[in-house]
């Protein structure tokens, strides 16, 4: 999706090759720079709900450095469907699979966190669509958060499934909302609209519609941008810092963790039974 100040002709250059700005690092995201401002769209097109398997996740992640390593000022994240952000992890990488692939899955989503929620880059969630599970870590990993208004919910509802949010979500939550609302959240597995994600600080601020929104995460993106990148930075790090060094400091013994909790029969058979409830559904 294009934003409208990223409509202007140029070039960018993207591995010492020049490129048009408008560019794919992979059919799962789509990257576009504008040369001018030095800033980015990165959308996700994974039809039909963005669901984030192991190809999603590092495409993402591969997004992240490219731009980092092309000095990218400042992105904004967002979705090419029109009513979901993400629809969070792929069940499907979970369920009856092997160790080693679940290994490879949680090691690459905490890749992608720790370089999205450090990043040095200025960044804005659009969310114009439903951001349940790691669709909403996704978007509390940005600098800031716009969701279009509607039907949308976004929430870590992990608990509905059997399943307990991991400590580094919680620790992202925990620094979006607090730690009451937090608590509260996570035990009942909520998904919260629009205006009720507003109203606890979940997102920043919610438009009436696409555009509305488009027009806002472009100007708080230039609003980052204007403060001098360190101070802005180092701002930000300071209050998440310990968040992501408590991850780095036991990638593998988290990996770990993950795979044995995944794995239990019980584990196993609340996910079976969540994607028979999705198939009854199409």
């Amino acid at each position: 999706m294009a934003l409208s100040f990223f409509r202007t002709c140029g070039l960018v250059q993207i591995r010492n090759v020049r490129l048009p700005r408008f560019y794919s690092t992979a059919s799962l995201v789509d990257v576009k720079v504008d040369d001018k401002s030095g800033c980015a769209v990165v959308s996700m097109q994974k039809p039909p709900v963005n669901s984030l398997n192991v190809d999603m996740i590092q495409a993402l992640t591969k997004a992240l450095v490219e731009l980092e390593a092309n000095k990218c000022r400042g992105f904004i994240l967002t979705s090419s469907s029109p009513s979901v952000f993400s629809a969070g992890l792929d069940i499907r990488e979970m369920y009856q699979t092997s160790p080693e692939r679940l290994q490879l899955f949680w090691s690459s989503l905490q890749t992608l966190w720790l370089k999205l929620y450090g990043s040095k880059m200025a960044n804005v969630a659009l969310i114009n669509g439903h951001s349940p599970a790691g669709g909403c870590l996704l978007a509390m990993s940005c600098d800031y958060r716009v969701m279009v208004a509607g039907k949308s919910k976004i929430g870590l509802n992990e608990t509905l499934l059997g399943i307990v949010a991991p400590f580094w979500f919680k620790d992202t939550m925990l620094n979006t909302i607090g730690t009451r609302k937090t608590e509260l959240a996570l035990m009942l597995g909520s998904l919260f609209s629009p205006e009720e994600a507003l109203s606890i600080g979940l997102v920043d601020q919610v438009a009436p519609d696409l555009q509305s929104a488009s027009e806002i995460a472009q100007a708080q993106l230039q609003a980052f941008l204007k403060i001098p990148a360190t101070a802005r930075y180092l701002s930000k790090f300071i209050v998440r810092e310990a968040a992501l060094k408590r991850l780095s400091s036991c990638l593998k013994e988290d990996v770990e963790q993950f795979v044995s909790f995944a794995t239990q029969p019980a584990v196993q058979k609340g996910l079976g039974m969540y994607l028979e409830s999705l198939n009854k559904r199409k």
